[in-house]
């Protein structure tokens, strides 16, 4: 098979990874989830103490006829950046491991903790990426009043057409193709393998556009449903983790989601014209 000469040591063949490396790679890949969230969640009770009035000061994105600095746009970024790693990075481990494993094999590969800690770096810098465009994305909805200081919607028109929108992408072929390299990691490591730490890297990244090409649309309702809400973004999190977990083609989990995103996008665009 062409794609397999690629790696020298098909899986099957592989030796396990050494316990000791193994719980390195799982005790590194929890602390930057739960350093992620934890971050996350101490925001969110920032903001709600802020809310109630107990004196305590949060930064907030300036509302309409606020003046936009560069640090505004920096904490901007940095929310996005620290909730796409707190949200993607449990669905890579599997591609993570994966290649630790077969990297541990493999002879070009000498220091297979620096490579798999470059191919998370890539992974996430596709989802930092995502995250600077989001950043720049963001700022006029604000500056047009459709999302509040809070980051929640105030367009139930714009809200139906984001949720819609996804919906109707869990149907595309784009999707189709993206989800099946990010459901695959031996046939993802196969066709995209790349020796050195360089190539670690860029497989890493590789992998992480794919991902981004899976979920964006996903990511986007987050405008819709709030972009400090801790239960949506949870719930986001764990459909794509479920997503991306489900063994073979899921046609059926695809068109019911799909189909659900549909129908509230639908509710919602109905409610901005006073229909339902």
């Amino acid at each position: 098979m062409p794609l397999l000469s690629k790696l020298s040591v098909p899986s099957e063949n592989s030796g396990p990874l050494p316990a000791p490396e193994r719980v390195v790679l799982t005790a590194a890949l929890l602390l930057v989830t739960g350093g992620a969230w934890a971050w996350m969640l101490l925001m969110d009770w920032q903001m709600r103490q802020m809310m109630s009035g107990t004196g305590i000061s949060v930064w907030m994105p300036p509302g309409t006829q606020g003046q936009w600095s560069g640090y505004d746009f920096w904490m901007l970024f940095v929310m996005w950046a620290v909730m796409m790693i707190a949200m993607m990075t449990p669905t890579a481990i599997p591609t993570i491991r994966m290649y630790h494993t077969v990297s541990h094999n493999h002879p070009s590969i000498t220091r297979p903790a620096l490579c798999w800690t470059l191919f998370l770096l890539g992974y996430l810098s596709a989802w930092t990426a995502f995250s600077a465009l989001a950043t720049f994305l963001q700022w006029p909805l604000h500056h047009w009043g459709i999302l509040n200081p809070m980051m929640d919607s105030n367009s139930f028109l714009f809200s139906g057409i984001l949720i819609a929108v996804a919906g109707v992408y869990q149907w595309t072929p784009w999707k189709d193709a993206c989800l099946n390299q990010c459901r695959s990691p031996l046939q993802f490591l196969m066709a995209h393998w790349h020796g050195g730490a360089w190539g670690s890297w860029r497989m890493g990244a590789e992998n992480g556009v794919f991902c981004v090409g899976c979920c964006w649309a996903l990511m986007l309702m987050l405008f819709a449903l709030g972009m400090m809400n801790m239960l949506w973004i949870a719930l986001i999190a764990l459909f794509v983790l479920l997503e991306k977990s489900l063994p073979g083609p899921s046609p059926i989990f695809r068109n019911l989601t799909g189909f659900g995103m549909l129908t509230v996008g639908g509710y919602f665009v109905l409610r901005a014209y006073g229909v339902a």
